[in-house]
């Protein structure tokens, strides 16, 4: 554990070389790629710091070299950030496997102290599971049946992969638990967190909880979390939501009775597993020979955030839906696998809306397992967790001997928000990788970089589609966005020498 600790922070300390995770995870075709044009990372940190450096008044003013920049951070973003927080966090608490759980706002209970965890770091929520079970005796001496807990946001996503631990909601509508006046503590650590939350809790009587010294909200009540307080942090918090369960007023209790089951814990490892059924010797066979075939026509990534601009999760189930039916396998992370969780498409019902081809495919997987069909959408976690997916498509191109880039594979963030989104999507343009997005990304000030990222060459000589083989697609109309992700699937199976 010291050992990998140790190697964990070279990729934030050492001078020379490259990100350790880099050459742990990367694909060799990209490697060599990123080493011609000189943006392979050295240390996170000193990366950050130039990157800081760089956008100075007076410092770099080259769009061209400004891109490169974007695409040697995003890199960072990938190995430094993604890979080696989620292999650290599958150390420290397992490498998730199938669950089964339940969603919407029908998984908070009456009768129970409810306790809603949100936000991104699964150490804090680790704990909180433990101490809920642990302290269950001392819910029901105070009335309750005992201690319920929903997540919500990526919070959400990581003790219901490894813990099955059911899901309220997801980010445009964090609000809505506290609303149900159900809801005793909700626990937040970082990002995607309403500030707005205490005001709401004002009108209830949810205790919000801050736990990070970097994160205090206003009006919400402080819990100081570190991994030395970790036992005694958790300890408190149950507390705190076991005393609040006796000022619940219960004129104000109005929960939602839907609930939708789903089934989630998509880790690589757990899909090598459910492939190994069909040919042990060769798990990844089976899932090449059906996108060889046409059965599976390709596979998308649908990630990211849910967008206050648009109607809630809307979006993400409508480009869901549309590649489905086009036979294109679905894999989804973040506030996106939410959003289809919530509308059965992480269910086996979720089938109907599959083409023929591919739903033949997921019943066919199921039925190995015990399941009338695999879920059409598979849950890989929460949003640090698109590495996950990145280990997918690494691995499939490695067995192939073929880059990345030229899989038959694209990535789609419907309804952004976060810089982070922007940031993980460079990522997967610099391996080649076709990423789109619903919300205008912030480049249309500059036709240099706007052209560079969406493949227009007329207006730059740097493209990412000519660099890399992948390029950006803005498109608000979920359809119209299917149909241009499905052209260029199509395109990429062509290029490999198999039908369109």
């Amino acid at each position: 554990a010291k050992d990998v600790a140790l190697k964990a922070l070279e990729d934030f300390q050492k001078q020379y070389g490259v990100l350790n995770w880099l050459k742990l995870k990367g694909n060799a075709k990209s490697i060599e790629k990123w080493q011609e044009l000189g943006i392979l990372p050295i240390n996170a940190h000193a990366e950050i710091a130039t990157a800081i450096n760089r956008q100075a008044m007076g410092c770099d003013a080259d769009p061209e070299n400004l891109i490169l920049g974007i695409l040697r951070m995003a890199l960072v973003e990938g190995f430094s950030g993604l890979h080696l927080a989620t292999d650290l966090q599958d150390v420290l608490f397992g490498t998730p496997g199938i669950v089964k759980a339940d969603y919407r706002l029908g998984t908070i209970k009456k009768d129970y102290v409810n306790i809603a965890v949100h936000g991104h770091i699964p150490m804090l929520s680790e704990k909180v599971v433990e101490w809920a079970e642990r302290l269950k005796g001392e819910a029901v001496a105070a009335g309750a049946k005992g201690i319920n807990l929903v997540g919500v946001c990526c919070t959400g996503n990581e003790i219901l992969m490894r813990k099955g631990v059911s899901v309220a909601t997801n980010f445009a509508s964090q609000e809505l638990p506290i609303v149900t006046g159900a809801i005793d503590v909700m626990i937040v650590d970082a990002q995607c967190i309403m500030p707005s939350l205490p005001k709401v809790a004002e009108c209830y009587h949810t205790e919000i909880i801050t736990t990070l010294p970097y994160v205090k909200i206003s009006g919400a009540t402080h819990i100081d979390f570190s991994p030395e307080k970790a036992d005694e942090a958790g300890a408190a918090i149950i507390k705190k939501a076991i005393n609040k369960f006796t000022e619940r007023d219960q004129t104000k209790v109005q929960i939602p009775d839907d609930i939708v089951e789903a089934y989630a814990g998509f880790s690589v490892k757990e899909i090598v597993r459910l492939l190994s059924k069909l040919d042990n010797k060769e798990p990844l066979k089976p899932l090449v020979t059906a996108i060889a075939s046409g059965d599976i026509l390709g596979v998308a990534a649908i990630v990211g955030c849910t967008n206050p601009k648009l109607k809630q999760d809307w979006y993400n189930l409508e480009v869901a839906k549309y590649l489905l039916k086009n036979n294109v396998l679905v894999v989804a992370t973040g506030c996106s696998a939410h959003s289809l969780a919530k509308f059965s498409l992480m269910s086996p019902k979720g089938v109907e809306y599959c083409g023929d081809r591919l739903r033949n495919v997921l019943e066919t997987l199921g039925r190995a397992h015990g399941l009338d069909a695999l879920p059409p959408a598979l849950h890989m976690g929460s949003c640090v967790d698109n590495s996950r997916v990145d280990d997918l498509l690494v691995a499939v191109a490695n067995y192939l001997d073929v880059s990345v880039s030229q899989l038959p594979a694209v990535g789609s963030c419907p309804e952004t928000h976060s810089p982070k989104a922007i940031s993980i999507g460079a990522y997967f343009l610099a391996q080649g990788v076709d990423v789109h997005v619903g919300i205008a990304p912030p480049i249309s000030g500059s036709p240099i970089i706007g052209g560079a990222l969406l493949g227009d060459k007329a207006n730059t000589p740097l493209s990412t589609d000519a660099l890399f083989g992948g390029k950006l697609i803005h498109e608000l109309d979920p359809h119209k966005a299917g149909q241009l992700m499905v052209e260029r699937i199509k395109q990429k199976r062509v290029a490999l020498g198999l039908k369109a």
